[in-house]
């Protein structure tokens, strides 16, 4: 896992022109990335080569920053996952990245957030059973110079949603279907988007298939 020291959002390119096709296949990408250009080009009602040059455009601006696998966390041994919240000592920006530098190369750590309130981070961590979570906490955290308190909440169910919101002005583009039925019904775009097919995922606990 890469560390990154600042909000990703405010990272994004702000200044590139979307349109209500790029939304289409934003849309269509995000709950399903195993689509072929062609499939893709189906779904949003445009050609197979202009749907492939806005991926590369998409790419090579940003917008779109990697493809990635789920992978069932169960058939890597996987049974437990849990939340600390950790309370740092030192504010110092070059404390805090270094603390957060750290703590994503350890294998168990999934993400880390750097928040407000009354905790300075939130881990996410994935182990083998509750032995292995106070293992965890003990050698790879409350062991950690700086460190004043952790807690930790074990994660029961979860549920996500993979496509992001649009709260840009895109041409009064709006992600998902609606907002496709809105792109199809107006505007004198060539390239009408049609209703992406929506593949809805919702994680089961623990990684078992919804």
């Amino acid at each position: 896992m890469s560390a990154t020291r600042t909000n990703d959002y405010r990272q994004t390119v702000t200044n590139h022109d979307l349109d209500r096709t790029d939304v289409g296949i934003l849309s269509v990408l995000q709950n399903n990335a195993r689509l072929s250009v062609k499939g893709i080009a189906a779904e949003v009602g445009l050609a197979p080569s202009s749907t492939h040059e806005r991926i590369r455009r998409m790419r090579d601006s940003g917008i779109l920053r990697g493809t990635h696998v789920e992978v069932d966390p169960k058939a890597l041994g996987i049974g437990l996952e849990a939340l600390f919240m950790i309370e740092l000592a030192k504010h110092k920006r070059s404390t805090v990245d270094k603390f957060m530098d750290d703590i994503v190369n350890v294998p168990e750590v999934r993400s880390a957030f750097l928040v407000t309130g009354r905790y300075d981070l939130i881990v996410h961590v994935v182990v083998r059973d509750t032995h292995h979570l106070k293992d965890l906490a003990l050698d790879r955290f409350t062991n950690r110079p700086g460190v004043t308190r952790i807690e930790t909440s074990i994660i029961f169910d979860a549920r996500r949603r993979y496509e992001l919101p649009v709260f840009r002005d895109l041409n009064h583009a709006v992600s998902g279907p609606t907002g496709a039925r809105r792109a199809r019904s107006g505007g004198s775009d060539p390239a009408q988007v049609t209703s992406p097919r929506k593949v809805r995922k919702i994680s089961a606990p623990l990684g078992q298939k919804s």
